[in-house]
């Protein structure tokens, strides 16, 4: 399978399958120096985990990291590290009918049809526990920016119809939906209560903010940043669309009205009067907060009845059981974080060999 892999110096590899023995990460291009102890980890890792409240999957994961390779009287060697998470609570069975017919709103039928065999077992590599290898390698990622001054701040923006008027960044870590506003949370939660009182789910949208990036990160051409934004959050599988700044709202604006005008701070340096272009231009940061926002599809595995085929072609209609979250935004959040953390250090990384000066101050005796 290809595709596994991303990143070009700063380059990690997930492993894995959502009922295999465990999965994990290999990163590679981490710098050696940097202080790192699986408590580090960790501290992400939990705020994906499941089970931890009633708008997550019920399945009991500890989701404990264990650092393999890499790292050496707590820091980094350089050499690649290889990060480990055992599955501890798998039901297989809740999934062995699947195995006949196709999940409206999964990867099933992709999987047939390219493969021509599919680990049915909660999804396989498609399932959402994959998302675990991109959280432990965000985790080093964020890590490393945090030494640069950067750090990344990423919340659930709007559960269904429900979206937050205020931000409390207190408040996010506070209520199980990960929200910046409690009373948002508060009717996001009696939606979803309605949501699953009908054997349903729900969408949403995620929103990161980059603070402390420095001007210059990416490429004009086909690597540009927001480009690679862009595809690290697509990349994640209920992800169905990205907006930098102000996305989709530019194609209704005028130029007057989208042009971000330049001006000198107050600390001399050069910047903005607004920040409608989410702080890349040209594919080029530009020193402003870097504003991204992911949409959620609604979970696809619901237990109300739905329409669909067998392998054979046979019209039916299923059911599906198991354990699944009616919201997968909640969790998702640091998975967006992650991804735009591991984007991030990759392009830092890219840039330094972009000018001369660099150079010199690197390899010049």
């Amino acid at each position: 399978m290809a595709g596994s892999s991303y990143g070009t110096i700063f380059r990690i590899t997930t492993w894995g399958e959502s009922h295999g023995k465990g999965l994990g990460v290999v990163v590679d291009g981490c710098p050696a120096g940097l202080s790192l102890k699986a408590s580090d980890i960790q501290e992400y890792l939990n705020r994906r985990r499941p089970g931890r409240n009633r708008y997550s999957t019920q399945r009991a994961e500890n989701d404990l990291v264990e650092i393999l390779s890499g790292v050496f009287e707590g820091k980094t060697t350089g050499t690649p590290i290889s990060l480990l998470v055992p599955n501890t609570d798998q039901r297989s069975r809740d999934y062995s009918e699947i195995a006949g017919y196709y999940r409206p709103g999964h990867a099933d039928f992709g999987f047939d049809a390219k493969y021509g065999f599919r680990d049915y077992r909660g999804g396989g590599r498609s399932s959402g526990r994959e998302t675990i290898g991109r959280v432990a390698a965000g985790a080093i990622a964020s890590l490393l920016l945090k030494e640069l001054g950067i750090t990344l701040c990423a919340y659930t923006r709007s559960i269904g119809p429900v979206s937050i008027e205020k931000f409390d960044e207190e408040e996010i870590e506070s209520n199980p939906l990960k929200m910046p506003d409690a009373e948002a949370a508060e009717r996001a939660s009696a939606w979803l209560e309605q949501c699953m009182s009908q054997k349903n789910s729900s969408g949403g949208i995620i929103e990161c903010v980059v603070h402390g990036m420095p001007a210059g990160a990416g490429d004009p051409v086909f690597e540009k940043l927001d480009a690679n934004l862009a595809k690290a959050i697509m990349s994640i599988g209920a992800v169905k669309g990205v907006e930098i700044g102000d996305g989709f709202q530019a194609a209704s604006a005028t130029g007057l009205e989208n042009n971000d005008a330049f001006t000198v701070g107050e600390d001399g340096r050069i910047t903005t009067l607004t920040n409608h272009a989410g702080g890349i231009l040209g594919g080029i940061s530009s020193g402003n907060d870097i504003l991204l926002r992911a949409a959620v599809k609604p979970t696809a595995s619901i237990a109300a009845r739905q329409r669909t085929v067998s392998r054979q072609g046979e019209s039916i209609e299923i059911e599906i059981h198991g354990r699944h979250d009616p919201v997968i935004v909640p969790r998702a959040v640091v998975v967006v974080e992650a991804m735009t953390a591991l984007t991030l250090i990759d392009a830092l990384l890219l840039g330094m060999g972009s000018r001369l000066d660099n150079l010199k101050k690197i390899w010049r005796p």
